[in-house]
């Protein structure tokens, strides 16, 4: 009996046996020069597929030629030769992603580069993808609090927006972004910094200040250095938003910084050359647009039908003598939904963020801030219009009328309050009240060089005896609590006389 099982058992699995072949395609290193491989043999090769060459380095298949394949090394190039074997995955370049990548730092194929464990995917995201169609966005409305008065009041952020910040090198851009990134502690927002081609000694100390500051704990690093290959500084962003996506579907808010996208345009040239890709303006080929255009587009705030989350980006260009009007600034200027200007002559004078509040712009504007902050922004906006434009002709007129000096001295004490340290975000219900008592003349009896020293007082006193009236200020502004927080600043200005 047993034998007859056995045999009818042999002949259903020959009955059912299906003989699979495994073909694998394999081609040939034709020529090798700058981490760039022409490749032979791989006629069925897709564009952005993952390509081996030598069982152990990875490459991108780039160019789709009609006898060869420019492929883009993204390992160590030295070591490849003519007449390599080079076999194809069969996948599109994708990255594997779980919440394990949260404070690491990472290279742009998520290798860890901190001397940790290995971090264990738990989702395969593509690298490279098509945006969320429109349908399933919806419009930007709720603020995403950077923890700058000046960004907050003047040019606000909400989540789901794509935000330039723009400005010569050493203004304090990264500073800014690095700011916005310590702000997001206990908001449950995710981070992510990309640093494309930056000294690696400057990103350490990036680290060390969110370390400090408890702010790695949420965030993400994407590290292609300035002596990395091109090829994993063209990544390096796409790798970045891949990971922001993954927590976005979850249904989670996200903030992205790319620091800087002049260096991945410069990366992009340099690959694109390397391929005969035809040069246009300023050397860049004619889909360098489309590179960035495609990266930003992925950051948006879905709908909350199908489950929410967002991505916010903050990209960072670098100008040459404060140009704007250069190929890339003008390329990225299109694309987000405004820019944040820091000028290189306000760094100097001491206003610290640098920022040009008559270039700067955020299309979104009101729409990203709460209650409190939109009533007080508007006052602060025209007396900071009317004091730009006192403060050019004051200089060559020494008689001016009391109503003048008084615009100019307001205005004068406006661009002091809005001065701030590095590294040393404010509450929006703080920075509301700083505002409050600048618009209200509660500060007209305070002296220019005093202002800094007042306001760290004003905010100790506030945080200590005003608790709950800070908590009203985020929730609801109205008539009472405009009373009541002027006349908790009063209290305090007739303490300090005392």
């Amino acid at each position: 009996m047993a034998t007859d099982q056995i045999i009818k058992s042999l002949k259903e699995k020959i009955a059912s046996f299906e003989g699979k072949i495994n073909v694998t395609e394999f081609g040939q290193v034709i020529s090798m020069s700058d981490s760039i491989a022409k490749v032979s043999g791989l006629s069925g090769c897709m564009a952005q597929e993952m390509l081996v060459i030598n069982e152990d380095i990875p490459g991108l298949a780039l160019n789709l030629e009609e006898d060869t394949v420019g492929v883009v090394i993204l390992g160590d190039f030295s070591k490849i030769k003519e007449g390599d074997k080079v076999k194809r995955t069969g996948k599109v370049l994708s990255v594997s992603v779980s919440d394990q990548i949260l404070g690491r730092v990472v290279d742009p194929l998520l290798k860890p580069l901190d001397g940790k464990e290995k971090i264990v995917g738990e989702k395969e995201m593509l690298v490279d993808r098509i945006a969320l169609g429109i349908m399933a966005r919806q419009s930007v409305s709720v603020p995403l609090q950077t923890g700058l008065k000046v960004v907050d009041v003047l040019v606000p952020i909400g989540r789901g927006q794509r935000e330039l910040i723009i400005g010569d090198r050493q203004t304090g851009k990264t500073a800014v972004a690095i700011d916005a990134i310590i702000n997001q502690k206990n908001t449950g927002v995710k981070c992510v910094y990309v640093a494309i081609g930056q000294k690696k000694s400057k990103i350490m100390r990036v680290i060390g200040e969110l370390e400090k500051r408890g702010a790695m704990d949420y965030t993400t690093v994407v590290l292609a250095g300035a002596s990395d290959n091109a090829s994993l500084l063209y990544l390096a962003p796409y790798a970045g938003v891949a990971i922001a996506e993954y927590f976005m579907e979850k249904g989670d808010d996200v903030l992205i910084v790319y620091d800087d996208l002049s260096k991945h345009a410069n990366a992009y040239r340099e690959i694109s050359l390397l391929l005969r890709r035809p040069p246009g303006r300023e050397a860049y080929p004619g889909d360098v647009f489309y590179l960035h255009s495609r990266l930003l587009e992925r950051a948006c705030r879905r709908n909350d039908e199908i489950g929410g989350g967002s991505i916010t980006a903050l990209p960072i260009i670098e100008t040459q003598g404060g140009d704007i009007s250069a190929y890339i600034p003008t390329n990225v200027i299109s694309i987000t939904d405004g820019q944040i200007f820091l000028e290189s002559s306000l760094f100097y004078k001491g206003i610290r963020p640098a920022i040009n509040v008559g270039f700067s712009v955020s299309r979104v504007g009101g729409s990203a801030q709460i209650k409190a902050m939109k009533k007080n922004a508007g006052p602060m906006k025209l007396s900071l219009a009317q004091y730009r434009e006192l403060e050019s002709f004051s200089q060559f007129d020494s008689d001016l009328d009391p109503e003048t000096k008084k615009i100019l001295d307001r205005g004068a004490k406006t661009v002091e309050i809005l001065k701030q340290d590095q590294f040393q975000p404010l509450p929006v219900a703080l920075q509301i009240a700083s505002i409050f008592a600048v618009n209200e003349g509660l500060l007209d009896q305070v002296d220019k060089q005093e202002i800094k020293k007042w306001e760290t007082e004003m905010h100790n006193f506030l945080n200590t005896s005003k608790k709950d009236l800070l908590v009203k200020i985020e929730k609801v502004w109205d008539e009472e609590v405009k009373k009541m927080l002027q006349q908790a600043i009063e209290e305090f200005n007739q303490s300090r006389t005392k």
